[in-house]
């Protein structure tokens, strides 16, 4: 029979009883050893895990680091010019661009000096996903 296999009762035991066995001064040490050892990887756990709590603790109190709603970006339109290429047309505090956009690339065609396009309103309602999703919802319900 493997010893491997009775180690952790043993530790149980010789924790619970606080008394090691002097049988030997070998294996005085090597007990003590292993005990040092699990000492060091339970305070170990311990500390990680009090940090995860301590951070979690912060993460609620603080709040998320990025801002939220209020973007000074928006998509207005989009339209596909191939399997990977798009023109985009984006609002940036109140000027329209009209973007190319390419794997890796992205390059401005033109910036309009007047808007070309309106922006629609669910992209001023913010376009929270939960919001989209009631309306969707709703009008689900009305047939």
């Amino acid at each position: 029979m493997h010893r491997s296999r009775y180690l952790p009762a043993g530790l149980l035991l010789l924790m619970a009883s606080g008394a090691v066995s002097a049988q030997s001064a070998h294996t005085g040490t090597a007990q003590a050893s292993l005990l040092n050892q699990v000492l060091q990887l339970g305070l170990g756990l311990l500390l990680v895990v009090g940090l995860i709590v301590v951070m979690g603790y912060l993460m609620r109190r603080v709040g998320p680091l990025a801002p939220q709603g209020g973007q000074h970006i928006r998509l207005i339109s989009a339209l596909p010019m191939g399997p990977r290429d798009r023109l985009l047309l984006i609002d940036v505090g109140g000027k329209q661009i009209l973007l190319g956009a390419s794997p890796g690339r992205i390059n401005t065609l033109h910036v309009f000096d007047e808007p070309v396009a309106e922006i629609p309103q669910d992209k001023l309602a913010g376009g929270d996903f939960a919001q989209k999703l009631q309306s969707f919802l709703r009008r689900e319900e009305k047939p």
